[in-house]
């Protein structure tokens, strides 16, 4: 073996990175990967995860997860699962603290608002926006805009959940027109494991949040499979243990299994592939981050329990309709009176294009947090509220 200790042939090699859009010199003591981690962390975009909806939003509680807070479980996750198998852990966690850059305010509702309002100008997508973040809509550094991310990790973020299938959403067609993506083949190693480190985030903590809200009760997790047992064999071992503490040593306990099973299974199949590089797990036509088939079924039927106990829960329906109503009315109203807009959105809105208006205020609209859309609602349609 000639790779460093740790490192397996067919994880991502940052001294053979496609590089970036526009070259830059090396950085004597962090790799082209670690970069692309750190430029993540301190965008503008990352700070606006932390006001930005999981599930509740902001006022609903202080405890319940974020973007932000979500987008680091993830990257735990993922770190951990990229250390097991040898894989870049830079490149994993920048791929995870990106993922979720382009979501709107007020999770899916707002992204479904605005898909809507957008469907006569090609649509809206949270990962299309991350896109456009990453490559256009950061103004922090003096000669590009955008983070000038490496391929790597822009191939890895838009293939976040497999290749992508025309019709290509237009800000990716635009970009892939300029800088190549590969977007029929499937992503390498790291986004595949980045993309399955967030399937264990989010189910795990939304049991979390969704037992704190009191959505459902532990009694109510009997009957799903993994959850079930792993709640009761807690119980037994810890007789007469307090609700919380039972919630979390069970819920750490689903990652840990959740974990092993998919570091098990992947390594299987990187086995029975044969791969020995990341160019090879490209051109495979299927992933190599998977579930066994046991563990996929858990997963389906735990995200069953949750659509229909959580996510269509009348509490959680009501805050979507106002979010749906809110990301509605704001993008309406920006639309026919661009000059709302503050200055420097406004240029580009008053064009005399409404599909350039439109992608601008969709922009706009895409990047405040639950906070200052609500703040910006009450403004513009509160008589009695200040300007």
């Amino acid at each position: 073996m000639s790779w460093p200790a740790g490192r397996a042939p067919y994880a991502s090699k940052p001294e053979e990175s496609r590089g970036r859009l526009y070259p830059e010199p090396e950085h004597e003591m962090r790799s082209p990967f670690s970069r692309d981690r750190d430029r993540v962390i301190h965008s503008t975009a990352f700070r606006r995860l932390k006001h930005k909806t999981q599930v509740f939003v902001y006022h609903e509680g202080d405890h319940y997860r974020t973007r932000l807070t979500h987008s680091l479980e993830v990257a735990q996750i993922a770190r951990t699962i990229a250390r097991a198998l040898g894989l870049d852990e830079d490149l994993a966690e920048a791929l995870a603290l990106a993922h979720d850059l382009g979501h709107t305010p007020f999770g899916h509702a707002g992204e479904e608002a605005l898909n809507v309002e957008m469907a006569d100008y090609g649509g809206f997508s949270h990962n299309e926006q991350t896109l456009r973040i990453l490559t256009h809509l950061e103004h922090g550094y003096a000669e590009f805009d955008g983070l000038n991310l490496t391929w790597e990790a822009l191939e890895g973020t838009v293939k976040h959940n497999g290749p992508l299938p025309p019709p290509l959403p237009p800000s990716i067609a635009e970009y892939d027109k300029r800088h190549k993506l590969e977007l029929d083949d499937y992503a390498g190693p790291e986004a595949q494991v980045s993309s399955l480190a967030d399937d264990i985030a989010y189910n795990n903590h939304d049991i979390d949040d969704g037992l704190r809200a009191g959505l459902f009760g532990v009694a109510d997790l009997a009957e799903v499979p993994l959850v079930g047992p792993v709640f009761h064999e807690v119980g037994a071992r810890y007789p007469g243990i307090e609700e919380p503490r039972l919630i979390h040593e069970s819920i750490r306990r689903m990652i840990d299994r959740m974990v092993r099973d998919m570091v098990a299974e992947t390594r299987a199949r990187l086995a029975d592939s044969g791969a020995k590089s990341a160019a090879d797990i490209r051109a495979l036509g299927r992933p190599v981050a998977a579930f066994s088939d046991a563990m996929r079924d858990n997963d389906r039927a735990l995200k069953r329990f949750l659509y229909e106990r959580m996510y269509r829960h009348y509490r959680v329906n009501r805050m979507s309709h106002k979010a749906r109503r809110v990301v509605r009315e704001l993008f309406r109203l920006f639309l026919a009176e661009p000059e709302c807009l503050p200055s420097e959105w406004r240029t580009a809105a008053s064009c005399g294009d409404t599909a350039v208006a439109a992608r601008t205020v969709a922009d706009y609209l895409a990047g405040m947090t639950d906070r200052f859309a609500l703040d910006e609602h009450r403004r513009l349609f509160d008589t009695y509220a200040g300007v």
